[in-house]
């Protein structure tokens, strides 16, 4: 009964910190079912669509539920997905990382393959977990009840960006970034590896 209260207690903690932080957008909860199976890993998993507004002219979709699977002393991971558009597709690859997460620990710097293009037209099949860079720590630093969750990116990319990372590592990769000014939220912006 403990870690289901605590588990609750984190999530109204995780919403309560994305509310506040986007003040003057529209945030919807919606409780995510994944399938049998992967439903275990992520018990009440919620994703929050978070509408462009004063802070982003983006879309947003957090992940309210990852903290209580992997936490360690207090201390877990939520993820934010940034995108163009609002679609039902970006809440399901949060959900497909939650599900990735709680089996292999997921950590900033990590990366995910997703079997196909984040959006139709795109070359980025991958996700990089990666610093909040478009919301910054202000997002990313979330306090909770029982401790504390940090809130990383997983920012779309090829698999050219991969092995560029994977051969010169992961600072190399987010300078070639910089240098390209890249929009992490267009879906057919070109490699930069």
């Amino acid at each position: 009964m403990f870690d289901s209260e605590r588990n609750q207690r984190a999530i109204a903690g995780v919403e309560a910190h994305v509310r506040d932080f986007f003040t003057g957008h529209v945030i919807t909860v919606s409780g995510y079912d994944l399938e049998l199976g992967r439903s275990q890993a992520v018990p009440d998993l919620r994703i929050l669509t978070v509408s462009p507004g004063p802070r982003a002219d983006s879309w947003a979709y957090i992940t309210a539920g990852c903290w209580s699977t992997v936490q360690s002393s207090g201390h877990g991971l939520e993820f934010v997905l940034t995108a163009p558009v609002r679609d039902e597709r970006f809440a399901d690859l949060l959900a497909m990382t939650a599900s990735y997460h709680a089996h292999h620990h997921l950590d900033l710097e990590h990366s995910l393959p997703i079997g196909e293009p984040w959006l139709p037209g795109s070359h980025c099949d991958h996700l990089l977990i990666s610093l909040p860079y478009l919301h910054g720590p202000q997002l990313e630093h979330c306090p909770l009840p029982d401790g504390h969750a940090r809130i990383l990116w997983t920012l779309p990319v090829t698999a050219a960006e991969m092995a560029h990372r994977r051969e010169h590592g992961h600072d190399s990769l987010e300078q070639l970034f910089d240098e390209h000014a890249i929009v992490p939220t267009d879906p057919r912006r070109p490699s930069v590896a």
